[in-house]
């Protein structure tokens, strides 16, 4: 059977047949030709070296032995009328309607949890349903696996996402969700699996898209300097509410009362953003976050925060769009080792609420988060806020670090950051099913000084992005030294796994902007009433003109649309250079276009186009945009 490990793999299966598919497989030609073999080798080194460093194993339910029905997307990936095929990984899954209906697979390393990609029905009503489905290891049966359709099946427009109902309709998106589970032992490498519907399992349906299987590591052990959040009274795992106990941990390593705050082994509940209350009470909501803190955790598969109430029905929650769950931070703040589970079931509610977000606040210099499991948040991380809001303690994030993160299941971003975050990395991290940008990078206009607070020297590198269900894999709003690099993007809904662009009123781009050393695999798509197509990377000068564009060192297959787009805009791109690059099978459109309306210019220079549905290089009649170099023999249509 066919397996893709994730840790810096390729995207497209087995990583021979990837190799292959990519031409950088060795050859009898590469053999007799010592250049051409160091080349390839080359390109073989650079392709395993995209993606996250990650501890888990990635099967695809087709690519294992199954009994049931193979869903695949249709020609143009139409997303958002209840298209499965659309929303799965490599836009194929396994549907088991019967009893007795399998996936199974056999492992290729040892593992002592497994995360399901599955669907099941809605409830009648909305509001989503609970079902079982059977785990077996060998033949033999090992656990009934807890799955659940509250987070899932939103109805409506996706175009107004803030207005997408948990109220069934006609049209459904959003229909997968994750399960997790740590098994009581750990299976060596060469175990198969089987996920069956036996007896008992009782949803009208179950999807299998993908499973991971990874050996986790025994709970960490309380570090000699950190003070457990159970001295303060918190109690794991009865259900009880943990807030107090955790804000009065954290308030006193903010006052210097303890060194470290340890989140032990456990489900702990939280039903309050933990922050800074603020004696002087300015504005509706206190906008004060956490500094000079440390909070460790076992592990983020051990020790775990959720929440049972959603954050649009809470009361008292720090600020509608914050949500009720995790932490607002503004300096000087360490959070590793633990996850954040929120239960947002929408992305907007009444009053301006919405899903909540895990990690929010101006976050200030010297912060870093890693090892962070995050799910169920409107937003995973939203770095920064408006000068307007305190400006006393404006303080735009600078030089932060996350890395490890695994955000899952978000009806907005992954990680945003915008009012003037600058030097800060994001990388060896994952993101799955989010609702609008995985990563970004937005330059607003919100800050002390546009002049000099801008969105700047960012860095998104080694992380890999699936299935966004809304928006980009990765975007860049303005501002200038931002870069996207040996990324693994693949299998976005409706938008480009990158896009540069000057909707959302950024400051201007300026200097340089890097995308380099990435793969692109099954994305780009149609929005906006299904009329716009969006390429696999988009270049979008809406109303100011995007410079300084570098793309190269890069695989772009099989795309929904255009390989790279240029698109009609208020502004140019002017001088965007293109090398190192291959496209292929762009499915329905060019290997590169430039729209109508399109203005500026790009060069290219060892770019290899094929099987491009409308042409290699397209430029639109009425277009001002001018490519010069290219493949070779390949002249632009026009």
């Amino acid at each position: 059977m066919q397996w893709k490990h994730v840790t810096r793999r390729l995207a497209c299966g087995v990583p021979l047949a990837c190799l292959l598919a990519a031409g950088l497989a060795p050859s009898a030609a590469s053999a007799a030709d010592p250049e051409a073999a160091r080349g390839a080798e080359a390109a073989r080194s650079a392709a395993a070296d995209r993606g996250a460093d990650l501890p888990y194993t990635e099967y695809e339910a087709e690519d294992g032995t199954y009994e049931g029905t193979l869903l695949e997307a249709d020609e143009k990936r139409t997303f958002g009328h209840t298209n499965f095929g659309t929303e799965s990984s490599g836009r194929k899954s396994v549907r088991l309607d019967s009893t007795g209906e399998f996936v199974s697979f056999t492992s290729t390393a040892a593992a002592n949890s497994i995360v399901v990609r599955n669907s099941i029905p809605d409830a009648p009503q909305g509001g989503g349903i609970d079902a079982t489905l059977s785990l077996y290891a060998d033949g033999e049966f090992v656990q009934k696996l807890e799955l659940s359709s509250r987070h899932s099946w939103l109805y409506g427009n996706s175009d107004d996402p803030e207005s997408l109902t948990n109220t069934p309709q006609a049209d459904a998106r959003r229909l997968f969700d994750e399960s997790h589970a740590l098994l009581e032992r750990s299976y060596p490498a060469g175990t198969e699996f089987k996920l069956q519907r036996d007896a008992g399992d009782d949803a009208e349906f179950y999807v299998v898209d993908l499973v991971d299987l990874e050996e986790v590591a025994p709970p960490a052990e309380k570090p000699a300097e950190c003070t457990s959040i159970t001295e303060f009274g918190a109690v794991p795992d009865d259900q009880g509410d943990d807030t107090d106990a955790l804000q009065a941990a954290v308030t006193a390593d903010q006052n210097g009362e303890i060194d470290c705050v340890w989140v032990p082994a456990g489900q702990w509940r939280q039903e309050r953003k933990i922050l800074t209350d603020d004696p002087q009470d300015r504005g509706e909501f206190n906008q004060v976050g956490i500094s000079d803190v440390t909070i460790r955790g076992a592990g983020m598969w051990h020790s775990q925060f959720f929440t049972l109430t959603e954050p649009h029905l809470a009361d008292g929650i720090n600020h509608p769009h914050e949500g009720n769950f995790g932490f607002d931070i503004d300096d000087n703040v360490q959070i590793s080792d633990l996850a954040i589970f929120g239960s947002g079931r929408i992305r907007g509610g009444p009053d301006g609420a919405e899903g909540g977000v895990g990690l929010n606040g101006r976050f200030g210099k010297n912060t870093k988060i890693s090892n962070v499991w995050i799910e169920h948040a409107n937003v995973g991380v939203w770095v920064g806020r408006d000068h307007s809001n305190i400006p006393e303690l404006w303080g735009p994030g600078d030089g932060l670090e996350f890395t490890g993160m695994r955000v899952r299941n978000t009806y907005a971003d992954g990680i945003n950051f915008t009012n003037g975050t600058s030097n800060s990395t994001v990388a060896d991290s994952s993101f799955r099913n989010t609702g609008d940008d995985s990563l970004a990078v937005w330059a607003s206009r919100y800050v002390k000084d546009p002049a000099t607070d801008i969105g700047s020297d960012n860095t998104f590198t080694h992380n890999t992005i699936q299935l966004p269900w809304r928006a980009n894999g990765i975007a860049v709003y303005g501002g200038h030294g931002n870069t996207i690099e040996n990324n693994l993007i693949s299998d976005t809904m409706n938008y480009p796994g990158i896009m540069l662009a000057t909707d959302h009123d950024p400051l201007p781009f300026s200097g340089e902007t890097l995308i380099a050393g990435n793969g692109l695999y099954r994305t780009g798509g149609a929005f906006w009433g299904e009329a716009q197509e969006f390429g696999a990377i988009t270049i979008f000068p809406a109303g100011q003109d995007i410079t300084g564009v570098t793309i190269r060192d890069t695989d772009i297959e099989d795309s929904t649309y255009d390989g790279i787009q240029f698109k009609n805009g208020g502004g140019a791109a002017p001088g965007v250079t293109i090398s190192d690059v291959t496209i292929s099978q762009s499915n329905n459109g060019a290997g590169i276009l430039a729209q109508g309306g399109a203005r500026g210019s790009a060069t290219l220079t060892d770019v290899t186009i094929s099987g491009s549905a409308d042409g290699d290089v397209v430029i639109e009649p009425g277009s001002q945009f001018q490519i010069t170099g290219g493949p070779a023999g390949v002249t632009p249509l026009r």
